[in-house]
């Protein structure tokens, strides 16, 4: 985990999946793959192997050993719901932020179908849960709009996008049932622009239906330069957090524990996995 993130909308992030592969126009230019792959061969780094795509149970159980609270970006150098991710895996990790409740989660995907499908079915018992945020990416018209639809089909406390990179005028959105809009332009090399007159219809649409709007950055290949200002002012909006008491360490330790073992094995990223209980809160 980091725990003093340089991604403005979070505080740290928790990674128990490494790695992923492309799917759509966003992903063209991966800051995770970009990271992960300078470490491929390097003996011993995390990335060793790098952006291929692989469970790391041993970072199950982090949040409960985490005590103080913090707003957690869940897999930024992964998708928890990738396909090669096994639903009892996933399933785990939601048990983790369940029981771990003092912080709030952003959980962030590209795979918003089985997102969908999970929350209605195995996930029913993390969907309702206030301090767990569901969000989908949204880059362009042809991959953003469905994605925005099944998250709306879903069922969850709160709901989020983060529209980044944003490379073409999204046009109307129905952010109805959407709790929060990210939106930032791409950064690094090779980075493709954003435009202001996409980015205002999108401000203006999140003020209509009453949705918090967050701008990151407007990027480029020296994004700091750039900034974060639209029209003169920074937005920093955010759902309201809902606070929640720490629980014992020896509790959190044994949960952590029991969670992560049963996954400490050198299946393949595919195989089945063995079903974990779900843990009392108190």
């Amino acid at each position: 985990m980091s725990f003093e993130s340089s991604i403005e909308w979070t505080d740290a992030t928790w990674n128990p999946v490494r790695g992923c592969t492309k799917i759509s126009a966003g992903c063209k230019h991966c800051y995770a793959e970009t990271f992960a792959e300078r470490f491929r061969g390097v003996k011993g780094h995390p990335y060793e192997q790098g952006f291929d795509l692989r469970l790391v149970p041993e970072k199950l159980g982090e949040p409960l050993r985490w005590r103080s609270p913090r707003m957690i970006f869940v897999n930024s150098m992964s998708d928890l719901f990738h396909e090669d991710v096994p639903d009892e895996y996933i399933l785990a990790a939601a048990r983790v932020m369940l029981t771990a409740k003092w912080h709030t989660y952003q959980v962030l995907t590209k795979r918003a179908l089985r997102l969908q499908k999970l929350l209605r079915t195995k996930l029913r018992f993390a969907a309702s849960q206030p301090h767990i945020w569901w969000g989908v990416s949204v880059e362009n018209r042809k991959y953003g709009h469905p994605r925005i639809d099944q998250l709306r089909a879903a069922p969850a406390a709160v709901r989020f996008l983060s529209i980044e990179p944003l490379l073409e005028s999204l046009g109307p959105l129905d952010l109805r049932s959407i709790n929060w809009v990210i939106v930032g332009g791409e950064s690094g090399p090779g980075a493709r622009p954003m435009k202001k007159e996409w980015v205002i219809p999108i401000r203006d649409q999140c003020r209509r239906y009453a949705v918090p709007f967050f701008f990151k950055q407007w990027g480029g290949v020296r994004k700091g330069v750039a900034g974060r200002e639209l029209d003169g002012r920074t937005y920093d909006e955010l759902p309201q957090r809902v606070p929640h008491p720490l629980l014992g360490v020896s509790k959190c330790l044994a949960i952590a524990e029991r969670i992560e073992a049963p996954f400490r094995t050198n299946r393949p990223t595919n195989a089945p996995q063995p079903a974990i209980p779900c843990y009392a809160l108190a």
